[in-house]
């Protein structure tokens, strides 16, 4: 029995953005991979462009770990061939 790793927004502390899903199978790919991992996170509706056909927002999941296991979680992830959504780190303030 796999461990539930989703959490809500609230119970998560100093979140990092570390990936953009852009379509409900990519989504589940990080979501298999964070849950089986035991990593916790928060899965939130962010946009991301605009359809040039339709002229809407497009949105997608938009997945945030502790800033401690956001490294991590994304060297992880470029290696399960999801590199094309991992989220760079924040750049430090100057």
């Amino acid at each position: 029995m796999a461990t539930v790793a989703r959490i809500e927004p609230d119970d998560l502390r100093d979140p990092e953005r570390i990936f953009l899903a852009t379509s409900l199978r990519m989504a589940r790919r990080v979501e298999d991979w964070l849950t089986s991992a035991g990593v916790d996170y928060v899965v939130q509706v962010e946009p991301f462009g605009r359809s040039v056909l339709f002229r809407s927002t497009r949105n997608g999941a938009a997945f945030y770990v502790t800033s401690g296991q956001a490294a991590q979680c994304r060297q992880e992830l470029m290696v399960t061939d999801l590199a094309a959504g991992v989220v760079e780190g924040d750049e430090p303030d100057e």
